[in-house]
């Protein structure tokens, strides 16, 4: 396994992060800790202790700290100096819905650690809550040394079956009293603690914000947004702004899915996303798409893992009646687990060869539609399919969340990583917007 260090004098400032400091290392789950002398350590998965030469890129001393509660997986172990004590918080229980958060102490770096009398300290396990798989918690200070912590949660009541937006960050009030253990209070959807900081965009940094919705005009932009995303590099030159045209994509042989041999998409998938970060939505990408050859296609998806996706796009395929030539079709197809059906139907001819305006929407907290209109007539859809959120929730990808987001591929033509010459796509407008966030199974803020 192999760790990694980056520096920088300016969090801020995109440009100035270092190069990856690296060291190779058993262990994962790797944090970092200060000590009074200002000497860094890395905290590492089992509860060791990594002394790491960084500039060598060499780990000097390994040191065991604590062997846990005796819970399975013990991992994510924080450290703390406070009170002339040094606390471990780590995480047991492993990920799912047997997630808990334990603490030990020592008055020596080393140890021994002596466990907190009332661990576990953070958990849902057990209870009907909303949040579940409560664990791999942090703490910090505010400005005015209040306590806080953070951990990772899943929306999804304790059946666990239904959270595509994975594993989110939570937020909960601390009390730590001088020389004793903290008391973190149980996650829930709606909770009370200290005076939150008035809210602020006067912050450094570029990019969007993250729960601000998405309203770009490519035609307009000198870049790339921050906020967008790939899954796996893409090939170089595969996204471009043109200013003309809007985001200006070249197809990638492999689709979203791919294939076991050399079509696998670790070569590069032309697909751009975003998060999906409000259990209620709408995304809209409005996509120019010139596709003339057989199996050219450019459409948007859902996105959990290329073993788990939903995509609707426009397509060329040979006429279904054998005639010889190729319509111009709209695909709805998806995979994973229990896949709703694939729904092919032809291009309305009264779109002619306007733009298409792809969207992804959810119904509730549970359910999805893919829909496609013509751009200019944006109110006469052609519904492709309603399918349930169980597609992109845990599967093969339990902890990231779902993407929405555009895509291009000549679905295995080609050679190499070309595809083709054609099948470009342009997209001018993508819109995303949040419309409400559960915070239980039946609360919804806004209501």
């Amino acid at each position: 396994m192999l760790g990694t260090v980056f520096k920088t004098s300016n969090p801020f400032d995109a440009e100035s992060w270092s190069d990856p400091y690296t060291f190779l290392t058993p262990n994962g789950d790797l944090d970092l800790f200060w000590d009074d002398d200002g000497k860094m350590y890395i905290p590492g998965g089992g509860h060791v202790l990594l002394d790491v030469d960084l500039e060598e890129g060499t780990v000097v001393n390994n040191t065991f700290l604590w062997g846990g509660t005796g819970g399975v997986w013990p991992e994510g172990p924080h450290i703390y100096r406070k009170d002339g004590w040094y606390y471990i918080s780590a995480a047991e229980g492993g990920t799912e819905t047997g997630h808990y958060q334990v603490m030990a102490r020592s008055s020596s770096l080393t140890g021994p650690y002596e466990p907190c009398p009332y661990n576990p300290v953070l958990t849902n396990k057990g209870t009907d809550e909303y949040f579940q798989t409560i664990g791999h918690a942090d703490l910090f200070q505010d400005l005015d040394e209040n306590w806080w912590g953070v951990a990772l949660a899943t929306r999804s009541g304790p059946e666990w079956r239904i959270y595509p937006m994975g594993r989110e960050t939570v937020l909960y009030p601390v009390t730590w009293r001088e020389g004793e253990w903290p008391i973190l209070e149980p996650v829930r959807g709606k909770m009370s603690g200290w005076q939150m900081p008035a809210a602020s965009r006067d912050l450094p940094g570029d990019g969007p914000f993250n729960s601000d919705p998405d309203a770009y005009d490519f035609t307009t932009l000198s870049g790339i947004p921050r906020n967008l995303v790939h899954w796996r590099i893409p090939t170089e030159g595969a996204f471009s702004i043109d200013s003309s045209r809007g985001l200006h994509i070249v197809p990638s042989r492999a689709n979203l899915t791919g294939d076991s041999a050399d079509l696998d998409g670790r070569s590069g998938l032309s697909f751009i996303g975003r998060p999906q970060t409000d259990s209620l939505f709408t995304f809209e990408a409005v996509i120019d798409a010139p596709l003339t050859e057989a199996d050219q296609e450019s459409g948007v998806t859902l996105f959990l893992t290329q073993f788990n996706h939903a995509d609707i796009g426009v397509v060329i395929l040979p006429k279904a009646d054998g005639s010889g030539g190729n319509d111009r079709m709209l695909r709805f197809r998806a995979t994973g687990e229990d896949a709703p059906a694939e729904n092919i139907v032809k291009v309305p001819e009264a779109w002619g060869d306007d733009s298409i305006r792809f969207q992804i929407a959810t119904v509730n907290s549970t359910h999805y539609t893919m829909a496609a209109s013509q751009a200019s007539q944006s109110d006469q859809q052609v519904v492709m399919s309603t399918f349930s959120a169980r597609l992109v929730s845990g599967q093969s990808g339990p902890f990231t969340g779902s993407l929405v987001g555009v895509y291009a591929t000549c679905n295995g033509a080609g050679s190499g990583v070309e595809c083709p010459p054609g099948g470009d796509s342009w997209v001018k407008d993508w819109h995303y917007e949040g419309q409400g966030q559960y915070y239980t199974a039946t609360d919804l803020i806004p209501e």
